[in-house]
């Protein structure tokens, strides 16, 4: 087992695949791209010079590009695009959405597209409405994308792993603020299925679900819980597409009570999609009506308290689920 750094199981991990397999290639900003625009960039940059036949800088046209990484998976390559900040996905939406998540149905599954589309999602700091997106829900609503939100470096890396070994297209959502969080990644890192939520943390009195950074902010919730009595159960679905709610349902009817906590608008986002499925499938294991927290149905301001102010917090977290406890 060895302790890394989010960034350095990532990184690790698209290593590790670029060498295995000659059918990966990478596109993106080498300058900036995997990591965005973190001081850790440096590290990518090895990757770039050690692979200089399959790790592509195209000019800056995300609609051209990702048009680009369909064909060549089309063809038998394993294309991994790198679009940055998630905000620029939607530049690209026609492919996304429209050619590489409808290509296998419409060809009657006679065409393949093992296609990854990374993004960086979320509040950073400062990026403003432009750059501060979390489309997960919006690409949730799109039949034919597997969406992956992973919250640890082991989950990364063996996420990424399997993200890139699928015969299907896939939207692979980082958040910035997770880069620098450490964990335990063991030496046989094998790829993590796709469909396994991972409980995070056990406990017996209200589940929290929570997604990519807001599962970090829910596991130091109920750290401070704990020490008022109230044990928290946190389960990290990991991917939404395909959604392990066998998983969630059995924490549900352990403790009775629910807090979803996802980055994505309140209206129409991850956490509502989550809460109508946990009613659908386990209403009457409720002891008290789901909350949610989530970011407000406000366009990002660039101000850092005003985003603070629109963010799911660690505090109104913590006062969600005294609110449905006690």
């Amino acid at each position: 087992m060895r302790e890394l750094a989010y960034f350095e199981a990532k990184l690790e991990a698209l290593r590790e695949i670029i060498a295995a397999d000659d059918s990966v290639h990478y596109i993106s900003d080498i300058a900036t791209g995997f990591l965005g625009l973190s001081p850790h960039r440096v590290r990518f940059a090895e990757i770039a010079k050690d692979f200089p036949d399959r790790v592509i800088a195209p000019p800056i046209s995300e609609l051209a590009f990702c048009g680009l990484a369909i064909g060549a998976a089309m063809k038998g390559l394993r294309p991994v695009v790198d679009l940055i900040t998630a905000s620029f996905a939607l530049e690209a939406w026609p492919q996304i959405v429209n050619e590489a998540a409808n290509a296998y149905y419409m060809s009657g599954g006679q065409t393949r597209v093992p296609v990854v589309f990374h993004l960086l999602h979320g509040l950073r700091g400062g990026g403003a409405a432009q750059h501060s997106h979390s489309p997960q829900a919006m690409l949730w609503n799109c039949p034919g994308l597997e969406i992956v939100l992973p919250s640890s470096p082991r989950d990364v890396k063996g996420l990424l792993k399997t993200a890139v070994g699928s015969n299907n297209p896939t939207v692979f959502i980082d958040h910035v603020r997770l880069f620098d969080y450490k964990g335990d990644v063991p030496e046989d890192d094998d790829p993590i299925p796709f469909g396994q939520a991972d409980i995070k943390r056990t406990g017996s009195d209200v589940t929290v679900v929570a997604t990519s950074f807001m599962v970090q902010r829910s596991l130091d919730a109920a750290e401070r819980l704990a020490r008022e009595g109230i044990q928290v159960e946190v389960v990290d679905p990991r991917t939404l597409v395909p959604l392990d709610l066998d998983s969630i349902m059995a924490s549900v009817e352990k403790t009775g009570r629910v807090v979803v906590v996802d980055e994505c608008h309140r209206s129409c986002g991850v956490a509502a999609e989550l809460m109508a499925r946990i009613v659908e499938a386990g209403f009457d294991k409720l002891k008290a009506p789901i909350r949610r927290v989530v970011r407000l149905d406000v366009p990002v301001p660039y101000s850092l308290p005003l985003e603070e102010a629109i963010s799911p917090s660690e505090e109104r977290i913590v006062d969600a689920i005294r609110a449905t406890v006690l």
